[in-house]
């Protein structure tokens, strides 16, 4: 038994509750459990109790053992004065003028046992054995709530830029996108480039795209060697010599990583990506902001590379033709971990349903990542049918079930409610 178990067999009164007895013999009748409290002070709030014909309306708190009252130091602590009745698993003789109800006996086997299973199993997920009893209505409704939840944590670095610029959505798009850009490996380095090359400097070269790579590929320290057989490289180092001296910049001390990357992925790709982006762009937050259709939002960004490119990867290293297009699965992944949450937080910011519910509709009509949890999940029979889906499975996998809060995921409370009706007579 933890605390957290018997909070949640309280919430929901899975135990038997005929003939309750406080430990010094007073009749007990729940009429209200009251509301689960996440903050400080009881477990409880709101509580309804009647005690030797008595009814009482306040606090209730509970613990393991009735001693635990004095280890927590409740005595001294003014937000338990008002507790009315003192849930216990155990009653181990403690002595404090607060009523005692014990629970031990009282709770079916059968639900300690499914919990015990639960927190036990080393598997994939806890719940991997029975979790193909959950309905699909039930799936639906919970997938909605998991994938508000990871929206609003992922806005939540979008607010933290919005607060460290003095809210300019501008800057912030421009921070996140060079993030995305720069993938998991590069993703520090690609966002400090972006936080020392500001819009309003950006701007001032929008229609000249060689001063933008030169400008993002200085930034990123990769234009300081000399190439002298890479006539573009010369071009690109020339000109950002040039805008480093008048602008007074100073390459990133973040390092660029090549290592155990798909040439695709390169850092220098993926800038010269970023810089067509910016080129053909006059306000990257306004065009997400404004466009209403994911199809035409994906024409935006299908942008290519300029033709040096086509045939390297890296500077004074030629390659065979290939054009450096950004790809499905690039633009897939700005979409969801970028265009998505921006989005969703404009709606959050300004109370602006409309923008939270594109966003929303934008996943459902993004193909579903492929990776090891969504795979996991779908080899145990839940749909993954589009980044929706498969959004809400990896917040469920990485908040719920590698933390085991079973308690708290609506599938693991389902599965331990299955047998309710094994509970004793209420």
């Amino acid at each position: 038994m933890n605390e957290r178990l018997l909070q949640y067999i309280w919430q929901f009164q899975y135990f038997a509750a005929g003939e309750l007895l406080t430990t010094t013999g007073e009749p007990v009748q729940v009429i209200q459990q009251g509301q689960y409290n996440t903050n400080q002070g009881p477990d409880f709030s709101s509580a309804k109790i009647k005690i030797a014909g008595t009814t009482w309306v306040g606090s209730v708190e509970l613990h393991i053992r009735s001693s635990d009252w004095d280890k927590h130091k409740h005595q001294h602590d003014r937000n338990y004065d008002n507790v009315i009745l003192h849930v216990v698993w155990e009653e181990d003789g403690w002595n404090y003028p607060v009523p005692v109800l014990e629970l031990k006996g009282r709770v079916p086997g059968l639900l300690l046992n499914r919990y015990a299973l639960l927190m036990e199993n080393p598997g994939f997920i806890p719940c991997e054995k029975n979790i193909t009893g959950i309905n699909e209505l039930s799936w639906t409704s919970w997938k909605d709530r998991l994938l508000s939840e990871r929206l609003e944590r992922k806005s939540g670095l979008m607010q933290q830029f919005l607060e460290q610029n003095g809210n300019h959505w501008e800057e912030a798009t421009w921070w996140m996108m060079a993030r995305n850009f720069g993938i998991k490996v590069n993703t520090e380095a690609f966002e400090s480039i972006a936080r020392s090359l500001p819009v309003s400097l950006l701007s001032k070269q929008k229609h000249q795209l060689i001063l933008l790579e030169a400008l993002l590929m200085g930034q990123a320290g990769l234009l300081g060697d000399e190439k002298p057989g890479d006539k573009y490289y010369t071009l690109l180092q020339r000109e950002y010599r040039f805008q480093q001296t008048k602008y007074q910049l100073r390459p990133i001390a973040v390092p660029i990583h090549f290592l155990r990357m798909r040439p695709g992925n390169f850092p220098t790709v993926r800038l010269a990506q970023l810089a067509v982006l910016l080129f053909q762009s006059e306000s990257l937050f306004a065009k997400i902001k404004e466009t209403r259709s994911l199809e035409e939002l994906k024409q935006f960004f299908n942008i290519t590379a300029n033709d040096y490119w086509h045939y390297h990867y890296s500077f004074d290293e030629a390659s065979p033709y290939k054009p450096k297009r950004l790809g499905s699965v690039m633009l897939d992944n700005l979409i969801i971990n970028t265009l998505c949450p921006l989005l969703f937080t404009y709606g959050s910011y300004h109370r602006e349903q409309e923008y939270k519910d594109r966003a929303v509709q934008w996943l459902e009509q993004t193909t579903a990542e492929s990776n090891t949890v969504t795979r996991g999940y779908s080899q145990l029979g839940v749909a993954n049918k589009n980044a929706f889906d498969s959004q809400a499975l990896i917040e469920l996998k990485q908040s719920y079930c590698d933390q085991k809060r079973c308690l708290e995921c609506a599938v693991g409370a389902t599965l331990l409610r299955s047998q309710e009706s094994v509970v004793g007579s209420r």
